[in-house]
């Protein structure tokens, strides 16, 4: 009863399992590694805070409380989770104009957009959607984060130059730039060139402190050491110390009646595009350390501690890129690296938010651009175009979304860029003809290797997934096209079936007509691969074990001398 007990509770709570079993020998790394991460949520977490247009203090208040739900839920050793700027960029677009410029009814809306999102992540583990993270495809994912990269590289810029940017849409805000050209502060800009300046060499000359966190610093000393404030630059000003309070917002019942239904779509969009996003981060960390993790218990983990963050007063979070790496680099090596990531954090609120008055805005700009294009990520472009091209072209549609109609409407965009793409992709699988390159095992397309050898008067045909209802016909047409390309000499046309997963009833009656259309010109249509339990309402006249063993037979049969007995190799009529 004891050993089964904390074996369920294992499985509910795989933190409290890796407590009981902690080796004593991981503490100094995993406490090295909180420190270093910690190090650099601080920075990170004040500017996305003021990306989302909170007080600062508000991005400490969703570092500390989601790390410690993480820890208890999340199955990845690596992942941190907290502020992100896709996440950031998405509440600031969602909750803004619901808010009409009341910061207290905005702080509420963000709580609830973070509750709900978490329920939504909830409610998707109990229904095991954890496969929705491959949803999303790559192409589509990193054009979206490219959009939201050029977003928020310009809604910054206005903090760079001492003056504030009141449109949204890039077009607009690129507009707005070049028309107060005339405004800028020099001094607010001398200092955000410092602060670029920082985080552009200190990678290079200190490389066991975060630029981030440096720029902050060496921007900060010389607000206070020159009094730059009294000049006009802007800075945080005072950052109340302590923890937040627990709960949520006064006023919530009242909001939540109000604005119901957009807070539920916002919710729905952000909790899928911070998952995905996060699971990219905990995937290529597991592989890099050999392990695997739980899509369907990371949801979980993911709308815990957004609930969690909902009720320390902060706003909703995803996997933190710049974080987890820095717990990988220092060398963490279990979740409890999150949690003295959290209580680092919580002691800077309780203890040591009296500097953070003198952090310039101008800083914080230059953090979030410099942010904003690490999201950038034209590599992959480049790679697209190499690969597919429509896979690019589909990217870069994600990317245009995102500029033109604005984050939060363009989440449902590339939501239907996806489903548009996955049906294209089911309904139209590749259809090829094959043909043998000498060196090479295995038959190949013709149209990716037009090298590739035919047999005279017979095709190899291939069709690349389940054949069902919705791509009948597309099957049907591509079949006869291949037949059609062979002219009149044709009189074998083998079926590869082994792709063939699923057939239906309007699959099999696909199957029949082009059996019957084929007959009616003298051509007879052969099976090859193994015969499954939904192709039997299929009789072809001959099915043999593979294709090999199909164009041995035909070329025994029609391009040899004629031998004694039946056509070798069939395996049944």
């Amino acid at each position: 009863m004891h050993t089964s007990f904390f074996s369920l509770i294992g499985r509910i709570a795989p933190g409290l399992h890796d407590l009981r079993h902690y080796q004593r020998a991981d503490l100094p790394k995993d406490l090295a590694a909180g420190l270093a991460v910690a190090a650099v949520a601080l920075p990170v977490g004040v500017a996305y805070a003021q990306l989302a247009g909170f007080h600062p203090a508000v991005g400490l208040y969703s570092s500390i409380l989601p790390l410690l739900a993480y820890f208890l839920f999340g199955t990845s050793r690596q992942l941190i989770l907290g502020p992100d700027a896709a996440t950031c960029a998405l509440i600031a677009l969602t909750v803004a104009p619901m808010a009409g410029g009341d910061p207290q009814v905005y702080i509420v809306l963000s709580a609830l957009l973070a509750l709900f999102a978490g329920l939504f992540c909830i409610l998707a583990c109990f229904l095991k959607l954890g496969a929705l993270a491959d949803f999303l495809s790559r192409p589509i994912l990193v054009g979206f984060l490219n959009g939201v990269a050029v977003s928020i590289a310009l809604g910054q810029s206005g903090k760079l130059f001492g003056f504030s940017i009141e449109q949204q849409g890039v077009v607009l805000v690129a507009i707005e730039l070049i028309s107060k050209f005339g405004q800028i502060h020099w001094l607010t800009f001398a200092v955000a060139l410092l602060a670029f300046a920082v985080l552009l060499l200190a990678p290079r000359l200190i490389k066991h402190l975060p630029a981030a966190l440096l720029a902050m610093l060496v921007t900060a000393v010389a607000v206070a050491g020159f009094d730059l404030e009294a000049h006009g630059v802007a800075t945080l000003g005072v950052v109340p110390a302590g923890l937040p309070a627990l709960g949520l917002p006064a006023g919530s019942l009242q909001l939540l009646t109000e604005h119901f239904k957009p807070l539920l779509m916002a919710a729905a969009g952000i909790a899928l595009i911070s998952f995905s996003s996060a699971m990219l981060t905990a995937r290529s960390f597991a592989a890099k350390n050999r392990y695997d993790i739980d899509v369907d218990r990371e949801f979980a983990a993911l709308g815990a501690a957004n609930i969690a963050s909902a009720l320390s007063q902060g706003f909703a979070i995803s996997g933190a890129d710049s974080r987890t790496a820095m717990s990988d680099a220092s060398g963490g090596r279990t979740r409890l690296t999150g949690l003295f990531a959290a209580a680092a954090v919580a002691l800077v609120l309780v203890f040591l938010t009296g500097p953070l008055q003198f952090v310039p805005v101008a800083a914080l700009g230059a953090v979030l651009i410099m942010a904003a294009l690490s999201l950038l990520d034209l590599g992959s472009l480049q790679r697209f175009w190499a690969i597919d091209k429509r896979e690019f072209l589909l990217s870069m549609i994600a990317t245009f979304g995102v500029i033109w109609v604005g984050a939060l409407e363009a989440i449902l965009f590339v939501v239907l860029l996806a489903v548009l793409r996955f049906v294209q992709l089911t309904a139209r699988p590749r259809a090829e003809v094959l043909g043998s390159i000498e060196g090479m095992p295995g038959f190949h397309a013709l149209d990716r290797h037009p090298e590739a050898a035919v047999t005279a008067g017979l095709v190899l045909f291939r069709f690349n997934g389940p054949l069902v209802f919705f791509n009948a016909g597309y099957f049907k047409r591509e079949a006869l096209a291949a037949a059609n390309q062979q002219g009149d000499d044709l009189r074998w046309f083998v079926l590869d079936m082994i792709p063939l997963t699923q057939l239906d009833i309007t699959g099999i009656d696909a199957l029949l007509d082009l059996q019957a259309e084929l007959a009616s010109r003298g051509v007879e249509l052969v099976a090859a691969g193994r015969r499954s339990e939904s192709s039997q309402g299929v009789s072809p006249v001959r099915h043999y074990p593979t294709l090999r063993k199909a164009q041995q037979a035909y070329r025994k049969a029609f391009l040899a001398p004629a031998e004694p007995g039946p056509a070798g190799g069939a395996s049944g009529a």
